[in-house]
């Protein structure tokens, strides 16, 4: 009897020992980079994925946030950096003749030799300069808002001059040549600068 009672307790130990020496099944990994449905999803909670107000679609938060450089970059029309380049030797050479030689400025444009004071051109000369590097600056930067603000300056700059050069001929009662031609120079100036600021402006068209 107690043979066939301890084969009986071993005969049902057997199963338990069994199951727990068993190993459980591998568990499966999810990729969710593969599966389309949790990437949808993951998207949808982050808020990417979808247009924002300036068109833009953004891939990932971070672009979201700190915003995409393509925006930043400029669609270059044809010539612009030739006209950045023609520009910056405009405002230097005249800078650094106004600051070298007034009286000789002075006499080009009004064909006046006598000049009362050569210091308010040796100013006009310092102006100019500090303009130029800036236009030296804007030659190698890719910035399209950089760009635009320097080409805003010339159209000011130009049309400035052209105003008060008018008015300086009004007030001496005669025109000479050269500001005639300082003044056509100077309305060409600012049409092609204000051409390149809107077009430097543009948004690029979608395919």
């Amino acid at each position: 009897v107690v043979y066939l009672i301890s084969d009986s307790v071993q005969a049902s130990d057997y199963p338990q020992v069994t199951m727990a020496t068993k190993q459980p099944p591998p568990l499966m990994k999810k990729h969710s980079q593969t599966d389309l449905v949790s990437r949808l999803k993951t998207r949808k909670i982050l808020g990417v994925g979808g247009e924002d107000d300036d068109g833009e679609v953004h891939r990932s938060k971070i672009s979201q946030v700190l915003g995409n450089e393509i925006k930043f970059a400029v669609r270059e029309p044809l010539g612009l950096r030739v006209w950045q380049f023609v520009s910056a030797i405009i405002f230097s050479g005249v800078a650094i003749m106004a600051l070298a030689f007034p009286e000789q400025l002075y006499d080009a444009v009004f064909e006046e030799e006598s000049v009362n004071s050569k210091m308010p051109i040796r100013l006009y000369g310092g102006a100019l300069l500090s303009i130029s590097l800036i236009m030296w600056n804007a030659l190698y930067t890719a910035e399209k808002v950089i760009i635009r603000w320097t080409l805003l300056t010339e159209a000011c700059y130009f049309g400035v001059q052209f105003l008060v050069t008018i008015i300086t001929l009004v007030e001496n009662g005669r025109a000479s040549t050269g500001a005639t031609l300082l003044l056509t120079s100077r309305v060409l100036f600012v049409l092609i600068s204000l051409y390149y600021y809107y077009q430097v402006g543009r948004r690029p068209k979608k395919v």
